[in-house]
């Protein structure tokens, strides 16, 4: 059972964006060697005529260098940041439909991906095609800022093809540093992150808001899941009202999670590729102006995986990779 954390949290998970401030240690760059197996991996798929996603880890062979650097970056989302950036991949010499294999290859070879909404997605589009005046708009289909937020996966990888016209820049924080925040100046609130919350999701109509704590801490780790809107909506839906104890909480995690001093702002450039562990990074974008000709306009690729060596978690906490198959929910039904 998760037990309530009241010494801070150490270690590289516990990192400030000041202290990162001209450290690039989390830049890991595409050698040509790297990028010459994605291509041979990408050759091999295609002389079998198979396309994105029809095709399994097997169809899209990395040699054992690649496959180390990619361990070694699945241990650094799970023992170490909590995030990597890889750049350099040269999306510009590849059509949308050999980018989405390439990059669903690499996620094949780093964790499990797992379906993104009741429709069965494994790629996210992060573009703005949303109508905003539209409740069930999700947010990431549109121009506005998205609030920093855990997605329901082990990991998530996001993959750009192409900038914004002006703005977009990528956020995260870690979720030891707005721990340690919280501890020092609101231990007696450190409780109620503990206790279950209701929380709701946009994509899933008709169901009840399930319960979940926003803090956990099992094993010797950390683990939070967080997005305001959702809980909020949660107990909305479950008519039972945040009390003002609770609304508190909730506006002093946002004050950590908010201070300049703890995020790391980065703007993702065409080729660059974010990945960051759900339990421990939490991710946001300001909003953007968008180029007027469709074709240029931001476009962002988005993974959720499940990792071979993902963190146990406590039995209150309860763990989730992604949503069944769309004909696993029509049986259910």
């Amino acid at each position: 059972m998760s037990i309530i954390l009241q010494t801070p949290v150490t270690g590289p998970a516990a990192w400030c964006g000041d202290d990162l401030a001209g450290d690039t240690t989390w830049i890991h760059y595409l050698s040509a060697q790297a990028i010459a197996a994605l291509d041979a991996a990408l050759a091999h798929l295609q002389q079998q005529g198979l396309a994105f996603p029809n095709f399994t880890q097997a169809d899209f062979p990395l040699p054992a260098f690649f496959r180390t650097e990619l361990a070694q970056h699945a241990d650094t989302l799970e023992n170490g940041r909590g995030f990597v950036l890889l750049r350099g991949l040269p999306v510009a010499r590849y059509s949308d439909e050999q980018i989405s294999a390439i990059y669903y290859g690499i996620g094949l070879n780093l964790g499990q991906p797992v379906r993104q909404n009741p429709r069965g997605d494994l790629l996210g589009l992060v573009m703005n095609v949303g109508d905003k005046t539209q409740k069930t708009t999700r947010v990431y289909e549109t121009n506005s800022y998205l609030p920093y937020h855990t997605d329901p996966s082990d990991v998530v990888g996001l993959l750009c093809v192409r900038k914004a016209k002006e703005g977009g820049l990528s956020s995260l924080v870690s979720v030891g540093a707005i721990y340690n925040e919280i501890l020092r100046t609101h231990p007696e609130l450190l409780g109620l992150y503990y206790r279950q919350w209701y929380c709701a999701h946009l994509c899933e109509t008709g169901t009840e808001p399930g319960l979940t704590p926003i803090f956990s801490y099992h094993q010797g780790k950390l683990t939070c899941r967080y997005l305001r809107q959702y809980l909020e909506l949660g107990h909305e839906m479950r008519n039972l009202p945040l009390t003002p104890v609770e609304v508190q909480a909730l506006d002093v995690f946002d004050h950590a999670m908010h201070m300049p001093a703890l995020r790391l702002d980065m703007m993702l450039e065409p080729g660059d590729m974010q990945f960051a562990n759900n339990y421990a990074v939490l991710h946001s974008r300001n909003g953007f102006e968008d180029h007027d000709v469709p074709q240029q306009r931001r476009k962002l690729l988005r993974l959720w995986l499940k990792m071979p060596n993902a963190r146990a978690l406590a039995p209150e906490f309860p763990g989730r990779n992604g949503f069944a198959a769309p004909e696993a929910q029509a049986q259910a039904a």
